[in-house]
Parts: structure tokens; sequence; C-alpha cells
């Protein structure tokens, strides 16, 4: 046996051992390319870029009179990040306009913009949310979270106007956000190496208010950045020659009575 063997070595020639090679080199980085993998993503195995993320209601809201309009318990979606973005945090703050009067408060109240009770229980995450790689190839590992958008004032309302005209509204947006930062920051944040903060429409302009807070609640080693897609609004008069805008935001500030942060 060992004879034949010797004898079938010694027929190879250069050419075949170089094939040999290759085709070994190439077994052994499919090998270490599948380790990798498996190191990278543990706690992701079985995770779809698909599979809903479940909503989850802020623990201490209530000791804090963290509310959405109705009174309900604020909430987000959050994914654990892994491998190299375990220490790397996205937050998305979800936008969707704003109530600048009782009526459209009223109203608001008794949607998924303004109570938990009709958010849905799961999200896809998608866009710079997504699990999946080839989608999100920059955050697709960090933890990531959305933030539900309740209070109707780009998480900026302060409670020393509520219950006017003997409605019962909760403008929370500003105790929501600190409870909401609170609650990441005991989660891990605390310690992130990068931090992105982002949000789009009135989830952008919560961004532009909060960003600088943002950077306070974080060590000075964090890289932080903030991003506000489309949450920019100018001050500027409408095809009607009304400054349409800044009137609107005013009803807001009126409203909300937001003494920290100006909306327009």
């Amino acid at each position: 046996m060992l004879r034949t063997w010797l004898l079938w070595w010694r027929k190879w020639g250069k050419k075949d051992w170089a094939i040999a090679a290759v085709g070994f080199a190439a077994v052994l980085f499919t090998f270490t390319l599948l380790i990798e993998s498996g190191t990278e993503d543990p706690s992701a195995i079985g995770n779809r870029a698909d599979d809903p993320v479940e909503l989850t209601l802020l623990r201490n809201a209530k000791d804090r009179g963290a509310f959405c309009l109705d009174g309900s318990l604020p909430g987000y979606h959050f994914e654990k990040g892994f491998g190299s973005g375990s220490n790397k945090w996205v937050i998305h703050i979800e936008g969707g306009g704003w109530c600048n009067t009782i009526e459209s408060c009223s109203y608001r109240s008794r949607t998924a913009l303004g109570s938990s009770k009709f958010m849905d229980r799961q999200v896809i995450f998608a866009g710079m949310l997504s699990r999946d790689p080839s989608q999100n190839p920059d955050f697709y590992n960090w933890n990531r979270i959305k933030i539900r958008y309740c209070d109707g004032a780009s998480l900026a309302g302060h409670p020393e106007s509520e219950f006017k005209n003997g409605t019962k509204l909760f403008f929370r947006g500003q105790l929501i956000w600190e409870a909401i930062m609170d609650e990441l920051l005991s989660m891990g944040m605390a310690k992130a190496k990068q931090a992105f903060l982002t949000g789009c429409s009135a989830g952008g302009l919560a961004t532009l208010i909060h960003c600088d807070d943002f950077r306070q609640l974080l060590p000075k080693y964090t890289t932080v950045k903030c991003l506000a897609d489309a949450g920019f609004f100018l001050d500027e008069k409408d095809v009607g020659g009304h400054y349409t805008m800044r009137s609107f935001y005013q009803d807001v500030q009126t409203l909300t009575a937001s003494p920290h942060h100006l909306l327009y």
C-alpha cells in the first residue's frame, strides 16, 4: 500500500502539485470564513433580515412621569448588537408630524402617534436599522433602536401646560426623551465606542433639538454623530405670503409649553 502511494506521488508533476495547493488553500480559506462568521454573529444565528423586533414599553416611565399624549407608556424597539458592533449604537427617532391644537392632539392621542395602545407590537427593521449586511453594511451589527413617537412635539414637550380646556393630554416629550436615554445608558450605551442619533421629519427635528444633549450624556471618548433626515423647516413665506411654519410651531410651543427647547 505504501509502495503504491509512493509511486503515485512520484508521478505528480509541478502542475499537479500547484493545483492541489490552490485547492487546499481554497478549502482552508472557506473553513476560516465559516469559523469567523460564527464568532462574529453568534447571537443572530437563525435570525433573518425580515424577522420582527418587539416593542419594549419604557420600564421607568410611570415613575418619571413620561407618558404619551393619552397617558400610556412610551416605547421603543431594540435589537442587540454583536461582534464588532457590540459597543456601537444607532438610535432612530420615528417621524409623524406635530399637533398644535387641543383638537388635533386629542385626535392624535387615539392613534399610534399619540398612544402606545395603538402601536404595532412588532416592526421590521429596514434601511439603516436592518440586520442585513447587504442592505445596511455600516450598521447591521450595531445596537439598533427605533424610538416610537407619541408626544406630538418632537420629544420636546414639557408638562407645564397640560389639561387645557379640561382635556387630559400629557405633553411629556422632554421627559420621554430623558427616560429613554437613561434606560439605554443602563443597557450599555454608557460605554459606547460610537453613537449615532438620527430621525426623519418630526424625528429629524427631534434629532436637531437633542443632539447636544445626546453628546453630553456619553463619555468624552465616544464618537458621537447626529443626522437629521428632512428635519429642517425653513422660516419662509409660503405661496400665499404667510409664515405658515412659524405660526404652526408657535402654536406647538404655546400648547406644549417647552421652555427648554424652541421648536421654531
